[in-house]
């Protein structure tokens, strides 16, 4: 079953639908933040750091196991560029925009690494 998900992309699926949710969640904080000054809980730093764990196995996995499959380093650098970033973002403060603005393009970058490797999965 597992090499099957490899085989197929469901794991660059799996990581574009998980950067997806990353995606809503930093709008949706951006927002409430903005209308409700107490948005504490969906700010809470290791919601952050948990996401980005989850985020450096996904991509680990499904952009690494692209390389093995299709040998093409390409989605791999682009992949690795959005997790960067993304990791970058975590050490900006919350008070600005600066870390919103940076984690949802490293989050479209990741995700576009991933469906890059995907289709040269496929």
């Amino acid at each position: 079953m597992l090499q099957h998900a490899f085989r197929t992309g469901a794991i660059d699926r799996l990581a574009i639908g998980v950067s997806g949710l990353c995606l809503v969640h930093c709008i949706a904080s951006a927002v409430l933040v903005t209308l409700v000054a107490s948005a504490g809980g969906l700010l809470h730093p290791l919601i952050h750091e948990a996401g980005m764990i989850v985020a450096l196995m996904l991509g680990v996995i499904g952009l690494g196991r692209g390389i093995g499959q299709h040998g093409f380093m390409l989605p791999s650098a682009i992949g690795g560029l959005g997790l960067g970033i993304m990791a970058g973002a975590l050490t900006l403060g919350h008070g600005g925009g600066e870390e919103l603005v940076y984690s949802v393009v490293g989050v479209l970058i990741l995700a576009l690494g991933h469906d890059l490797n995907r289709r040269a999965v496929i």
